[in-house]
């Protein structure tokens, strides 16, 4: 019972980390799909980062891409090292969260704009 337990509580704790990158993916104008996968919302990060053309900003632009390639590594792993998987979702989350947004509204198909914030 000690491995499903133990799997059950890694599973729960994946479900939260890519609910959180989702939310922050969506900070960042990103339109995330419904039930968005770990190379969707690398893609949708990496879109972001590339986004970012002025230098100022070239030090969000490197955080992002180090979240991307935390993300990228958690895809590779798979199923095969859940704990591992987790540490690096739980990176590209703490590299998305400490920046600030990109500081324009999400654009979302029919809903106003001052409701996307």
């Amino acid at each position: 019972m000690i491995n499903g337990d133990l799997s059950a509580r890694l599973a729960d704790a994946r479900g939260r980390l890519i609910i959180e990158l989702s939310d922050a993916v969506t900070g960042w104008g990103g339109q995330v799909p419904e039930d968005p996968g770990v190379t969707e919302l690398a893609d949708l990060l990496d879109t972001a980062a590339a986004n970012l053309h002025d230098a100022t900003r070239s030090g969000t632009r490197a955080e992002l891409a180090v979240a991307v390639g935390h993300l990228r590594a958690a895809h590779r792993l798979g199923g095969l090292l859940p704990a591992v998987t987790l540490w690096h979702l739980g990176q590209a989350l703490q590299r998305t969260a400490t920046l600030p947004d990109s500081g324009e509204p999400a654009i979302v198909p029919g809903v106003p704009a001052s409701q996307t914030r």
